[in-house]
């Protein structure tokens, strides 16, 4: 950490409103909090344009499609890639059945999907649904104790029948990472796509598409300190020849065919609020993807010696089982683990009850936590944010 982190860090968290309740918000994995901007942004389109929807016959319409432009634009920066590759929709989960309707037009007996066992089921269940048209669904399990993925694992399920991939590039109940470059490269050569659920590494590593070299990402704006929204960037090798379900008049290969109905705008001026905080916390005058590499490092460097002392505080406690890697060796600043003696449930009412609040439960990870024979009771999760302090981790610690 530099000298200039510690006077920057209560600045940074005054931007977050919630955090001024004295509570420690240790739930970032379930949903970021929003910087003042982002909040001021869709208050301010409301007050301004209320549900004016776009229209380009006029000027209050106009300026809400320039709006929708500008959204997908700026997410694009955000992914490394081209605004006509790039879909917002409610929810990643929505885009994902939405893609997965698409391959259901295109695939069936014969065909094998690959579901890596890390996976949410964000970008498990979609793919499951193919075997309503005979495709045979396979899981690629991590290995326990640490539930790393493993190539050669990988290597025995792909064959010439395999049509896609999916896996995460960190696993929103363990924290783990996953190399998405050598995995996509893996697949790739062996003739099939990659579809990579970046949902929870995006609040803490910036998503490349064109360094990751995946077919398909997801991602969802409210886990990286915006609004409830989803995206999904779609390749340009891929997007005009997909068949998803579509309203008549929408072009072939016309990304807001995947969209579905009218954006929710206020939503998307709250996202771009985000991004300008991210902007600034790059130290940039406009937003640019260098900015958003410069952000990037800024949270690495606050997130890191915060992780580290609420990874190494819960292995060290020998009352408590943490799970997935025991350092942060190729992990985020997620942790889930168990107490002895307390069910998820308690050990979260207990936590909650004086001011620490985490998570109990499965979390959508059903594999993983099958696989570690914890589903459906599951773990407490706890998960930071670069607006995350050590404070709250030490209020963590005492209270289990």
């Amino acid at each position: 950490m530099t000298t200039a982190t510690p006077a920057l860090a209560p600045r940074l968290r005054e931007q977050f409103p919630p955090l001024s309740s004295g509570r420690a918000y240790l739930d970032n994995a379930a949903g970021g909090l929003l910087p003042l901007r982002a909040i001021e942004a869709i208050t301010a389109h409301l007050m301004r344009y209320g549900a004016t929807n776009a229209m380009p016959g006029h000027q209050p319409g106009a300026d809400i499609l320039a709006l929708k432009q500008r959204a997908r634009a700026a997410t694009a920066l955000f992914l490394n890639a081209q605004p006509e590759d790039v879909a917002l929709a409610q929810s990643a989960t929505a885009l994902a059945f939405r893609l997965s309707a698409a391959f259901s037009r295109l695939w069936g007996p014969g065909d094998e999907v690959i579901v890596s066992g890390l996976e949410h089921e964000a970008n498990a269940s979609p793919w499951r649904e193919l075997e309503r048209v005979g495709v045979t669904v396979k899981v690629w399990h991590a290995r326990a104790p640490e539930m790393r993925l493993h190539a050669d694992d990988l290597a025995a399920l792909l064959s010439d029948r395999t049509r896609l991939v999916s896996v995460t590039a960190a696993s929103n109940a363990l924290g783990v990472t996953v190399d998405i470059p050598a995995v996509t490269a893996q697949v790739r050569a062996a003739g099939a796509w990659s579809v990579v659920d970046a949902v929870h590494a995006a609040p803490h590593t910036l998503p490349d598409v064109e360094a990751w070299g995946a077919d398909f990402v997801m991602f969802s704006p409210y886990k990286v300190f915006g609004p409830h929204l989803g995206a999904m960037w779609i390749s340009p090798e891929h997007r005009p020849n997909l068949p998803w379900p579509k309203l008549s008049f929408v072009p072939d290969g016309d990304i807001t065919g995947i969209e579905h109905g009218t954006p929710q705008f206020e939503l998307l001026a709250g996202w771009l609020g985000t991004l300008d905080y991210l902007r600034e916390l790059g130290g940039a005058p406009e937003l640019t993807r260098a900015a958003l590499v410069a952000a990037y490092a800024r949270i690495a460097e606050l997130e890191g010696p915060v992780a580290e002392r609420l990874i190494s505080g819960l292995a060290a406690m020998e009352n408590v089982t943490l799970y997935g890697p025991q350092d942060m060796t190729g992990r985020v600043g997620t942790a889930a683990f168990r107490v002895q003696g307390e069910t998820p449930a308690q050990t979260a009412a207990r936590l909650t009850a004086a001011g620490v609040d985490a998570g109990a439960g499965h979390f959508y990870a059903v594999q993983p936590l099958t696989d570690l024979g914890l589903y459906p009771e599951g773990i407490v999760r706890v998960s930071i944010a670069h607006y995350t302090s050590m404070e709250d981790v030490e209020r963590l610690l005492a209270g289990i």
